[in-house]
C-alpha cells in the first residue's frame, strides 16, 4: 500500500525532480523536430506548417498524454514503470511476451545511443549563429568533449549534479514557452494549426505527406522515459508536472511555426527554427541553456540505460555485469562495462553523422519499435487486469495503427542512417535472446537431487575425523527452487571431487521476484546444527549482496536460538570463537563431451564465450573473495551417444 500512496502523492520536491529526470529526451525536441520536418532546400509553404504543428500537437496528445500520461502509467510494479517492469507482471501468463519485452528493450537501449548525439549537436550548433566562422571540426570536437566528460562522471554518481537538474530544466521550459508566446503574439493565425484537419490534410493530401511523420516522430520520442522513470518521480508528480511541460513544448512549437510562417517561401537552409526566436542579446545565454538542457536529457537517458540493464539481468536477459552503486540514494546505479559501451557508440554516431540534420535520419526508428511493444504488453496487462474487452480492443487497434503508422514512416529512414540504429538494437537484441536461450537450456537439463536422500552421508560426513575438516560452516550456492532439491553437482562436490568436511552445511538459493524491492528470506531446517537450505527472495532492483544477507540470517538464527555457530574445536569453542565460514561456487563451462544440434551449439559457444568477459559468479553475488572456493564443473548439456570404440586383443 505504501508504494501506491508514494507514487499518487504530489509534492512540490517530487514536480522538481520530475522536470529534471524524465523530461530531457522530450523537453530538447523542439531544438531540431519542425527543422527535421521542413527541411533545408524545400521552400516554406504556411499550408506545410499548419500540417507539421497540427500533427505534432494531436502526437503529442494522443501518443505522449493518452497513451503514456493517463493510460500506461497505470501499470505500475509496487512503483517501478518501464518495459521490462511491465513485462514482470504479465510474464507468468504467455511465454510469448518474451519476444516483445527484449524487442522493445533493446530498442530502447539503442535510442540510449543515438539521444545523446543529436541533443547535444543541435543545442552546440547554435554557435553559428555567434561565430559564423567556426567549422563543423570544431563542433564535432566541442560535442565529443560535452559527451565524454558527462560519461566520465558517472562512475561518481549523479546525486550532487542531480539537485540542479530540476530548477535548469524549470528555467528550459519556463524559457521554451516564453519565446513561443512571444512570436505567437506577432502571428495568432498560426494558432489555427491545433485544428486537425490541417494534419489530415498533410498526411493524405499532400504529396509525400504521409512520410513526413518520420520526422514528426521526433517529437514524441521521450515519452517511453516517462514510463520507465515513474518509479523515481511517482506517477501523481509526472501528471501534474506534464501539464507545464506539455504547455511549454506546444508554446514553442507554435512559436516556431509563427516564425516559418514569416519567411514562407524561402528555404530553411542552415537555418534553426529554434534559435530564429531568439532575440540576438539572448543567444549566448539560450545556447548556454540549451546545452545544458541537451546534457541533463543525456544524463537521463544514460542512468535510464544503466537501469535497464540491471532488470534485463535479474530476468536473465543479460550477462552478469558489474554493478556499482555510488551512493545511497535510490535509483542510483552505475554500469561501468555499458558506461563504456554507450560512450563509444555516442562517439561512432557523432563522428559518423557529423552533423544532428544528419542523425536525425537514424532517430526515432529504434523508439517506435519499443512503443509498439509497449502496446502489446499492455494490452495484455488491461486483458489479464479484467478490463472491459472492448476498451482493450479499441487500444490495440488504435494505437497499433498509430505507431504502425510512425514505423512505416520511419522506414525511409533506413538507407540514410536507420540502419545504424536497427544494427545496434538488433546486436543488443540477439545478447538478450542467446543469454535467455542459453539459461532455459541449463535450466532444463540441469540434474536435481532430493537432499533428504543425502542426510544420513552429510552427518557421517561431518563426524568422520579421518578426513581432514574443510571448513566449520561451507555454504553452496544453489541454483534449485525447491527447498527438498539440491544439485546433484553440489553433491559430487561434497562427497566425490574432493570430499568436503565441514560440521554444518549451508545451501543457499536466490530467488528473483517479479516484484522490484522485494528482501525476504526462509530457512529450511534440512537437519538441525548438520544441514539448512537458506532461499532468499531479492526484488529484480536489489543488489546481491548475499554476504551481507547471509550474515544477517545467521544472526537471526543465532538469536532465535536456531544454531550454534561456535568453533567445534575443542580450544576455541571453549574461547566462545566463532566457526569460520567457506563459500563454494560451482562455475560452470562447456564441456568437450557434449553432441548439439548446430543452434544450441552455436547458442551456448555464444553464452561461454561472452561470459568469459563478464563478471564472475563469486561477485555478483557479493561474496567475500578471501572465503571463497571457485570450482570449475563441466556442463554436459547431451553426452555423446554410440561411441564406435572397438577392443582388440593384446
Amino acid at each position: 500500500m505504501s508504494d501506491k500512496r508514494n507514487i499518487d502523492t504530489v509534492t512540490a520536491a517530487g514536480l522538481l525532480v520530475a522536470m529534471g529526470i524524465i523530461y530531457g529526451d522530450i523537453g530538447t525536441s523542439p531544438l531540431y523536430t519542425l527543422r527535421a520536418i521542413i527541411g533545408p532546400s524545400a521552400p516554406i509553404k504556411a499550408e506545410v506548417v499548419l500540417g507539421a504543428l497540427s500533427c505534432v500537437f494531436w502526437t503529442l496528445t494522443l501518443q505522449t498524454t493518452v497513451k503514456y500520461v493517463v493510460l500506461i502509467l497505470r501499470a505500475d510494479n509496487r512503483g517501478e514503470g518501464g518495459i521490462f517492469a511491465l513485462y514482470a507482471l504479465i510474464r507468468r501468463h504467455a511465454r510469448w511476451l518474451t519476444l516483445p519485452a527484449i524487442i522493445g528493450g533493446s530498442a530502447l537501449l539503442a535510442d540510449g545511443i543515438i539521444t545523446p548525439p543529436i541533443s547535444v549537436s543541435s543545442a552546440v550548433e547554435g554557435l553559428r549563429l555567434l561565430y559564423p566562422t567556426i567549422t563543423d571540426t570544431m563542433i564535432i570536437q566541442i560535442v565529443i568533449v560535452i559527451l565524454t566528460i558527462l560519461f566520465l562522471i558517472q562512475a561518481f554518481g549523479t546525486s550532487v549534479v542531480g539537485t540542479a537538474f530540476g530548477p535548469i530544466m524549470l528555467v528550459w521550459f519556463i524559457m521554451l514557452g516564453t519565446l513561443g508566446a512571444l512570436q505567437i503574439m506577432q502571428a495568432p493565425g498560426v494558432l489555427a494549426a491545433l485544428n486537425p484537419y490541417y494534419a489530415w490534410w498533410l498526411l493524405s493530401e499532400y504529396p509525400g505527406g504521409f512520410w513526413l511523420l518520420g520526422s514528426v516522430f521526433l517529437c514524441t520520442t521521450g515519452a517511453e522515459a516517462l514510463y520507465s522513470d515513474m518509479g523515481h518521480c511517482g506517477r501523481a508528480n509526472i501528471r501534474v508536472s506534464w501539464i507545464f511541460v506539455k504547455t511549454a513544448l506546444i508554446l514553442n512549437y507554435l512559436g516556431q511555426g509563427a516564425w516559418l510562417l514569416s519567411v514562407r517561401g524561402q528555404a530553411l537552409n542552415e537555418r534553426i527554427p529554434f534559435y530564429e526566436l531568439m532575440p540576438p542579446w539572448f543567444l549566448t545565454l539560450g545556447i548556454i541553456i540549451a546545452t545544458a538542457a541537451t546534457v541533463i536529457a543525456s544524463q537521463a537517458l544514460i542512468s535510464g540505460s544503466f537501469t535497464l540493464i540491471s532488470e534485463a539481468i535479474r530476468l536473465n536477459f543479460w550477462p552478469k555485469v558489474q554493478l556499482r552503486y555510488p551512493s545511497a540514494q535510490k535509483g542510483q546505479l552505475y554500469v561501468p562495462s555499458v558506461n563504456l559501451l554507450l560512450w563509444a557508440g555516442c562517439v561512432g554516431v557523432v563522428l559518423y553523422f557529423q552533423k544532428s540534420s544528419n542523425m536525425e535520419a537514424a532517430y526515432g526508428l529504434a523508439i517506435t519499435l519499443t512503443m509498439l511493444m509497449t502496446t502489446l504488453l499492455m494490452s495484455y496487462y488491461l486483458y489479464t487486469h479484467r478490463y472491459q474487452a472492448w476498451w482493450v480492443v479499441l487500444f490495440l487497434t488504435v494505437y497499433l495503427g498509430l505507431e504502425g503508422s510512425f514505423l512505416v514512416a520511419n522506414l525511409i529512414k533506413f538507407p540514410h542512417g536507420g540502419w545504424v540504429s536497427v544494427l545496434i538494437g538488433a546486436a543488443i537484441a540477439s545478447v538478450m535472446y542467446i543469454w535467455l536461450q542459453a539459461f532455459q537450456i541449463k535450466l532444463r537439463l540441469t540434474e536435481y537431487v532430493r537432499i533428504d536422500h543425502y542426510i544420513n552421508a552429510l552427518k557421517e560426513l561431518s563426524r568422520d575425523i579421518s578426513i581432514p575438516k574443510y571448513a566449520t560452516h561451507l555454504v553452496f550456492m544453489s541454483n534449485a527452487g525447491r527447498q527438498s532439491e539440491i544439485e546433484s553437482k553440489i553433491i559430487y562436490s561434497i562427497f566425490q571431487k574432493r570430499p568436503k568436511r565441514a560440521d554444518i552445511y549451508w545451501f543457499v538459493h536466490v530467488d528473483i521476484t517479479d516484484d522490484p524491492y522485494t528482501m525476504e528470506y526462509k530457512v529450511n531446517t534440512i537437519a538441525p546444527d548438520d544441514a539448512y537450505k537458506v532461499t532468499f527472495k531479492l526484488g529484480f532492483r536489489v543488489e546481491q549482496r548475499i554476504n551481507l544477507f547471509f550474515r544477517k540470517v545467521i544472526e537471526d538464527m543465532v538469536r532465535n536460538k536456531e544454531v550454534d555457530i561456535t568453533s567445534r574445536y575443542e580450544s576455541l569453542s571453549r574461547q566462545n570463537v566463532i566457526g569460520d565460514f567457506r563459500f563454494v561456487v560451482l562455475e560452470k563451462f562447456l564441456s568437450f563431451e557434449n553432441e548439439l544440434p548446430f543452434r544450441e551449439r552455436l547458442i551456448m559457444n555464444i553464452y561461454f564465450t561472452i561470459k568469459g568477459y563478464t563478471t564472475s559468479e563469486d561477485r555478483w553475488f557479493g561474496l567475500d573473495s578471501s572465503s571463497i572456493k571457485i570450482e570449475k564443473v563441466p556442463l554436459v548439456i547431451r553426452p555423446v551417444d554410440n561411441v564406435q570404440l572397438k577392443r582388440i586383443a593384446s
